[in-house]
């Protein structure tokens, strides 16, 4: 269970400054723990020891980096139930969810550990014309800066960690604003960085709301911004963001392409969706949230869905059996829950579920939506998924397309030409040929076009943005004949 109150981190160390920060188990509504809230003064306060501390971190070895991260994995693994329940409480995660997230906790500061003694330059030829005969040309990587970090309610540990992780690798001290109503986790995090040597002011987490919480985004002193959340708040936070390098990880609609070809493992197919659609209630950017299949296969694959979505088990989050468990707040749900009544005014039929108690809303499938509204071209971030018929291939690629985001897609198809002209023309981050977009490996880049952000997580991508080249140009000396 959760400790009765939570510090927070300024300059590595713990601050019980107070305890106004109330989080809830989002399943029963009740207050689970209490936090402590930074003010304006408190977050000045840690991005100046940020910049204090940018030189020493300079200067901490690629070998220290990298003993700080493996100690994590060290204590990750040791406090493997503890994270997963804290989890289940604050953010109303599915248990079994849970415990695949503080995996890919572990998994995500693994390679950070690694890429950590990886980050090399190269030696560039400059011999392209006799004016530049004798001339050699060498990069390396040096840290950006103090960075800030804003991290999002739906996974509140492994989001934070794609920050926190590579920035520890490339040398960057940091401020950490995690989700308001899901900061346990990070703090847990902040509790084991400060068992490490890191120097002084390396880390600040510190929750905060968002309205007082500005010098995260508009200090001139930090010269990183990643944040993950949502579209409007992302490209808000880019347009007053100054002078800063931006890193975005937005929302999406992502869709998922189902070929006629798939009929001899349609109870694959099927199992891949649900879990696309439905895992940790829906709320994933890259859940699935449009399914586009063949008209041959169409009618078959629907009523499978239909009866995989009506045998989910709704319910306590605490519960080994709970596939789909609360929605963050009340607000998200009922705000899904007119999303989902709007389309069925509009003429969408109502395949299964639909009905909704307090932040519980039911696994939820429509088709005939009109793709003007808002459940199919907008962000919907929780348990419903949209279903529609296509005729050819280009037809299916102009669909996923006709969208403002473009994060990932999936694809199940045997046919390697359609999956190599799904990768030259869907308009998104990343094709997933053979699974659903809701698949992530913590190594690889992840990020999105469109309004589905700009940049690029995943540990080594993350770290390019947090270093910056340094040229180094040599001139021989002239020999004497």
């Amino acid at each position: 269970m959760l400790k009765p109150a939570y510090p927070y981190f300024l300059a590595n160390a713990p601050v019980f400054a107070n305890t106004d920060l109330e989080v809830t188990d989002k399943y029963t509504g009740e207050v689970a723990t209490r936090v402590a809230l930074a003010d304006a003064q408190a977050i000045d306060a840690g991005i100046a020891a940020a910049v204090e501390a940018s030189e020493p971190m300079r200067r901490f070895t690629p070998y220290q980096r990298q003993a700080v991260l493996e100690h994590c994995v060290a204590r990750f693994r040791e406090r493997y139930d503890e994270l997963a329940m804290a989890l289940c409480i604050e953010a109303g995660k599915p248990i079994r969810d849970a415990r695949g997230e503080v995996t890919r906790l572990i998994d995500t500061f693994k390679v950070a550990a690694e890429e950590a003694v990886r980050i090399d330059g190269e030696t560039i030829n400059l011999e392209i014309s006799p004016r530049a005969k004798g001339y050699r040309g060498f990069t390396r990587r040096v840290p950006i800066g103090p960075c800030s970090f804003i991290s999002p309610f739906n996974f509140p540990l492994n989001l934070a960690a794609h920050k926190v992780a590579p920035g520890i690798a490339a040398g960057c001290p940091f401020v950490l604003k995690p989700a308001s109503r899901t900061p346990v986790g990070a703090l847990i995090i902040g509790e084991i960085l400060a068992e490490t040597d890191l120097p002084k002011g390396a880390f600040s987490i510190l929750p905060a709301h968002r309205d007082g919480a500005d010098l995260f985004t508009t200090d001139e002193r930090l010269k990183l911004l990643s944040f993950t959340g949502s579209p409007a708040v992302g490209w808000d936070l880019k347009a007053r963001a100054g002078k800063k390098k931006v890193v975005l990880e937005l929302g999406g609609n992502a869709a998922c392409i189902v070929d006629s070809d798939q009929r001899a493992r349609l109870d694959f197919v099927v199992e891949r969706l649900i879990f696309g659609a439905f895992y940790q209630s829906g709320q994933s950017c890259i859940g699935v949230q449009r399914i586009l299949v063949q008209e041959d296969l169409y009618p078959e694959l629907r009523d499978r869905l239909v009866k995989a979505t009506k045998a989910l088990v709704a319910g306590d989050p605490k519960d080994e059996k709970t596939f789909v468990g609360p929605m963050i707040d009340e607000k998200e749900a009922k705000r899904l829950d007119d999303w989902i009544r709007e389309a069925v005014t509009a003429g969408a039929t109502l395949l299964c579920g639909g009905a909704r108690n307090g932040t519980m809303l039911e696994a939820t499938l429509l088709e005939n939506v009109d793709p003007a509204e808002k459940v199919s071209c907008m962000e919907a971030f929780g348990p419903v998924a949209v279903l529609q018929p296509y005729r050819d291939f280009d037809e299916a690629i102009r669909v996923v397309n006709d969208s403002m985001f473009g994060l990932q897609a999936g694809l199940f198809t045997n046919d390697i030409d359609k999956a190599m002209h799904a990768w030259d023309e869907l308009e998104v981050g990343g094709v997933l040929v053979g699974d659903v977009p809701s698949f992530r490996v913590d190594n690889m880049p992840y990020g999105g076009v469109k309004d589905s952000g700009l940049g690029r997580e995943g540990i080594r991508y993350a770290i390019e943005d947090m270093t910056e080249l340094r040229l180094l140009v040599v001139r021989d000396r002239p020999r004497s004949t």
